[in-house]
């Protein structure tokens, strides 16, 4: 089994003001932007929240398109000065238990998709302690594609041309439903983020907390082992 896992809202919380900072420095240093224009950002890309704010600046999409393999670098070095040595305290109640639950199982492998660039979510996962949990050349990154609807896909194909029926998808917003959706793969969600649990209603399982989506997370895949013996 394929367990994918967001990380803002769901691994970690509240860890994303750092990241917010680098990816400000990024859009001034590549692009020249001045005015940071609030825009929607939960469950979003990197590049999807980069381009409103640029645009809101002024900036255009041919200009902003040919500056995205520079934004992603920089803003990853911004990243890697300002993050704090150790997010250890903003991981989720109950998480750590969880994955090494999962870990003890034996037959599941946890990846991430994220929108997240690759280079940020990495070293969040290792400050967090919890990297050796997710291996590297897996998941799915906002490097890997603008649209966050393709990553589930782009994450199956790093883990082999992983089936749809043995991938789940577990997150904390309507984005990372919309994205398992758009992949055919159920979804369990969090209300640990910005949105309530009837805001979430639209997953296959909505839970409290971590403790709780362990219980579920072990029905699921119980379910999934069943259904493809």
């Amino acid at each position: 089994m394929l367990v994918l896992f967001d990380i803002d809202g769901t691994l970690l919380l509240r860890a994303s003001a750092e990241h917010a900072a680098a990816l400000r420095e990024a859009l001034t240093s590549v692009y020249g932007v001045a005015s940071f224009e609030r825009v929607r950002a939960a469950g979003r890309t990197d590049t999807a929240i980069a381009r409103d704010i640029a645009a809101a600046d002024g900036v255009g999409r041919e200009r902003f398109d040919a500056g995205i393999p520079e934004l992603q670098a920089a803003c990853a070095q911004a990243y890697a000065r300002l993050c704090p040595q150790s997010l250890v305290a903003h991981l989720a109640p109950g998480i750590v238990e969880l994955l090494e639950t999962l870990a003890a199982r034996g037959g599941v492998r946890c990846s991430i998709v994220t929108g997240n660039y690759e280079p940020v979510a990495r070293l969040k996962l290792e400050r967090a302690g919890i990297a050796h949990h997710f291996e590297p050349g897996q998941g799915g990154f906002g490097s890997d594609a603008e649209n966050r609807d393709l990553l589930p896909a782009i994450a199956r194909a790093r883990a082999g041309g992983q089936a749809r029926e043995r991938t789940i998808v577990v997150g904390d917003t309507p984005a990372d439903i919309a994205c398992a959706r758009a992949d055919g793969l159920r979804v369990l969600v969090v209300a640990t983020g910005i949105f309530t649990a009837a805001e979430l209603a639209g997953a296959d399982v909505v839970c409290a907390d971590a403790f709780e989506l362990a219980g579920a997370l072990a029905s699921e895949l119980l379910s999934a082992r069943a259904a493809c013996s």
